[in-house]
């Protein structure tokens, strides 16, 4: 942390730009008279007396005026810290109890300038991920947010990671567990997360890689803007990079609320040749005559989350379903050119 960081820390406690620059000149000169910290600081002596009381009275400093000439020394900085937090844990129960929770609406939108604060950001949607995450991010910080990927997958959501910036040295073992699949590009990669279609963050991988990049994140929470990035990872990145790892299939029956989730874990069966149906509730698209409820054999996928690549786009997702003589196409929310637009999916081995 430089001086100015410092100084803007110690600001939202309350000093003034004087006041910051007269305390760290006392703890720069350490127990001293006023005339030395006054040329410390440029500031005037008379102020120096004065400001010494007030930072003395915060406990920032002790004031000596029985010495002659009065002497002024700094507060040992763990005693001051822990002072400041005893005070901040202090308030905190009164704050709890006058505030009020409004939901926000509309579109939220946040330009982020602190790399530590997109960590913090990104592990904070991981946590509240529900049915899907998508991500890609350079290699070199996998590390520091590898236990909060490994806690949602083992929620059960879905995590598409790519990671940036790899070299043919990577470590398939040690991608496991990360992801339900991982794949990895030699090039640098923005960094790009969505969670549940509803939040994203974008930022430049300078912004992660380098400490003394001026780039900027963005966050929104809105789900017309979100599913754009998603769209942009399926579409630009996944496919041009290399599959890496994939879990195994899940056990089963299972419910879905996710729709890609359950197309990835009914692409994983299909791989090994398990016969499995599936019962979607929803609505059907357009005028056609269904029910809210179809249940049948799953007799195709059409996907490319997951290699082999059965799509014909990069963003399609959808099941074929076998009904009672007849094939209907399922798909996701937003569904328009399949029969049926899914709001769940629960995923079964066929009884022979």
């Amino acid at each position: 942390m430089d001086t100015d960081d410092l100084a803007d820390l110690l600001e939202r406690f309350g000093l003034s730009e004087k006041e910051v620059d007269t305390y760290l000149a006392i703890l720069d000169q350490g127990e001293s008279k006023a005339s030395t910290i006054a040329d410390a600081a440029d500031v005037s002596k008379r102020y120096v007396y004065s400001i010494s009381e007030e930072l003395e009275t915060r406990g920032f400093v002790e004031v000596d005026d029985h010495s002659v000439p009065t002497v002024i020394r700094p507060v040992d900085p763990e005693t001051v810290v822990g002072r400041l937090t005893e005070s901040v844990e202090a308030i905190e129960p009164e704050l709890q109890s006058r505030y009020t929770t409004t939901e926000r609406t509309g579109e939220e939108f946040e330009v982020i300038k602190a790399r530590q604060t997109v960590l913090k950001r990104i592990e904070g949607l991981l946590a509240g991920a529900e049915t899907e995450v998508t991500l890609s991010l350079p290699a070199e910080v996998l590390p520091q947010i590898r236990s909060t990927l490994e806690d949602t997958v083992d929620r059960g959501v879905l995590v598409l990671l790519l990671l940036g910036g790899t070299d043919d040295e990577q470590d398939i073992a040690s991608l496991a567990g990360t992801a339900s699949t991982v794949r990895t590009w030699d090039a640098l990669v923005p960094t790009m997360l969505t969670v549940d279609s509803q939040h994203g963050l974008l930022a430049p991988s300078q912004m992660l890689t380098s400490s003394t990049s001026d780039t900027r994140a963005i966050s929104i929470s809105q789900p017309q803007l979100a599913p754009v990035f998603v769209g942009s990872f399926l579409a630009n990145y996944w496919p041009t990079a290399e599959e890496r790892y994939v879990t195994a299939a899940g056990d089963l029956p299972r419910t879905f609320e996710g729709f890609r989730n359950a197309v990835f874990q009914i692409a994983l069966h299909r791989a090994t040749d398990s016969r499995i149906e599936a019962t979607v509730t929803g609505s059907p698209v357009g005028e056609r005559d269904l029910p809210s409820t179809l249940s049948g054999e799953v007799v195709a996928v059409r996907q490319s989350l997951v290699r082999p690549v059965s799509s014909t786009v990069p963003i399609e997702n959808a099941i074929e379903l076998a009904v009672d003589g007849e094939r209907y196409t399922i798909g996701g929310t937003g569904a328009f050119l399949e029969d049926f637009e899914a709001e769940s999916v629960t995923v079964s081995p066929l009884e022979e």
